[in-house]
This record gives C-alpha cells, sequence and structure tokens, in this order.
C-alpha cells in the first residue's frame, strides 16, 4: 500500500535546520524540498520520464523565493505535461531556448552590428554623432525590443 504523505505548511517549513548530511521535506505528488548542509532549501519535483520510464527530477526554484503555493501550480503544471507524455524538462529547455532566441536579437544588437559596418564608411567625428544621436534618441524607448 503507498505511503500517505501529509502536505507541507509554511510552519512546518520555516523552522527547518540544516544538518551535516542534506534532506528532503516531502509534500505528495513527487514534491520535495530539498534542505542541504548550506541551509539553503531548493524545490524539487521528482518524476519518471515518459518515454523511457527512469526518475528524473526537475528544480523548481528555491525557498523562499517561490512560495508553497506557487511551486504546487508548477509542479501541477509538470504533471499535466507528463499526462500528455512530454518530459517537463525538455519543456522547460525548449522554452528557455525560444526566449532567448527571441531576446538575442534585439534593436539594441542589431544597431551595434548596423553601426559596426556603417563606421567604415563615414568620418569619426560623424560616427561619434551618430551613434550618441542614437543611444540618446531610440535607445531609451526601443533598445530591447525585439527584431525579426
Amino acid at each position: 500500500m503507498a505511503k500517505v504523505t501529509t502536505r507541507l505548511t509554511g510552519k512546518e517549513i520555516k523552522p527547518t535546520k540544516p544538518s551535516d548530511k542534506e534532506y528532503n521535506l516531502f509534500d505528495g505528488d513527487g514534491l520535495r524540498l530539498r534542505i542541504k548542509s548550506n541551509s539553503s532549501k531548493h524545490w524539487i519535483f521528482y518524476y519518471y520520464r515518459p518515454t523511457s520510464r527512469k526518475q528524473a527530477n526537475l528544480s523548481l526554484d528555491k525557498y523562499p523565493g517561490l512560495s508553497l503555493a506557487n511551486t504546487r501550480k508548477l509542479t501541477l503544471e509538470a504533471i499535466e505535461l507528463l499526462a500528455q507524455g512530454i518530459n517537463p524538462q525538455e519543456e522547460r529547455k525548449c522554452q528557455q531556448q525560444e526566449h532567448k532566441a527571441v531576446h538575442q536579437h534585439t534593436f539594441m544588437s542589431v544597431a551595434k552590428e548596423w553601426f559596426e559596418i556603417k563606421k567604415h564608411d563615414v568620418t569619426p567625428d560623424y560616427t561619434v554623432d551618430i551613434w550618441r544621436s542614437i543611444e540618446l534618441h531610440i535607445f531609451p524607448s526601443l533598445a530591447d525590443t525585439p527584431v525579426k
């Protein structure tokens, strides 16, 4: 028969102290709070990969940076992905790569590339004028805007 795990509460988590070895507090549904010997606390979701059925874990965030309620919400999202046959770790990597690709080509980065090409065609004084104008008038509002 499966062991029944009682849900953690904030009152149980806050007074936990580090020991010589790291240990886990269990919340259920594969969610654990790992308390390390240096007194840091990390939320970790343990699951079985949908394809290989091997055990894996998904590091969520540090406590108290991520609250217990938000951690449970992230865990439920990961469980829903597993129900669809999607590995939460791979899904997170895909999202991070998409985010990086979108934010890699910002207006500022494209302007810098353009400026490196353009500065060889004009005088040094005009080069300084162009860049100052861009920094002063355009970058404050458009520097972080994604460009396709």
